[in-house]
């Protein structure tokens, strides 16, 4: 018995009565058949997942610890203000004993005016920089988190203070006039450079401490995170 499908070229001959090869030659036949009709789309680009978002493991209990603590930056302002004090008193005992020794009086000082008061300045901002570095230290050590912001507590709450006591120092010497009882020393400076001096001092004053205590804060921070590596 010979058969002959379509798309098949060879005439398949089978004998009678061997149905067994029927079905499989005609199984094979309509594979063949349904093969032809198969159509093959075109390649499509794989798609890659979105990216994860790089907190997406963060423990969301943490965010509530972050952020600025005023707590924190207050006690830094605490610590700020009491180092203030002991370094300034560190250094006039320093600078007396100094004198003293070196026979430095204060007509040596009026003689050049300007060399005393610019060593007095710098001495006096070197001094509030440590003292405000070591503020913004103990408040990024106290919040554990973002030592920056809570150095930069520490600045804002000492100038706020400084502001309001200006501000009471104004009025009280515009009640009882405090400031013209005070016997100011005679200096061979006018007042315009008296007066330009000042400003340039008061802002180096609030940049290097803001500068101090950003980074006091950040090394306070670090003090943490060298302990999160270990864990």
């Amino acid at each position: 018995m010979s058969q002959q499908y379509p798309g098949d070229t060879a005439t398949i001959t089978t004998p009678a009565g061997d149905t067994s090869t029927q079905r499989y030659e005609e199984a094979r036949a309509a594979a063949s058949r349904a093969m032809d009709t198969i159509t093959v789309a075109p390649e499509q680009p794989l798609r890659t997942p979105p990216e994860a978002p790089e907190n997406a493991d963060l423990d969301l209990d943490l965010l509530s610890y972050r952020g600025f603590k005023f707590g924190a930056a207050f006690f830094g302002y605490l610590i700020a203000i009491s180092m203030s004090v002991l370094l300034m008193a560190a250094v006039s005992a320093a600078s007396f004993g100094t004198a003293q020794v070196l026979d430095y009086t204060t007509s040596d000082a009026k003689a050049q005016p300007g060399a005393a008061l610019i060593t007095a300045a710098g001495v006096s901002i070197f001094m509030l920089m440590l003292a405000f570095y070591s503020g913004g230290y103990v408040a990024g050590r106290l919040a554990r988190f973002d030592g920056g912001r809570q150095g930069f507590g520490v600045w804002v709450i000492a100038l706020l203070v400084g502001v309001v006591a200006a501000g009471l120092g104004w009025f009280l010497d515009s009640q009882y006039s405090l400031v013209d009882d005070v016997n100011w020393p005679s200096l061979a400076l006018s007042h315009n450079t008296l007066l330009l001096g000042g400003g340039v001092a008061a802002a180096t004053l609030l940049l290097l401490t803001l500068l101090a205590a950003l980074v006091g804060g950040k090394a306070g921070k670090r003090y943490h995170d060298r302990i999160d590596e270990l864990l």
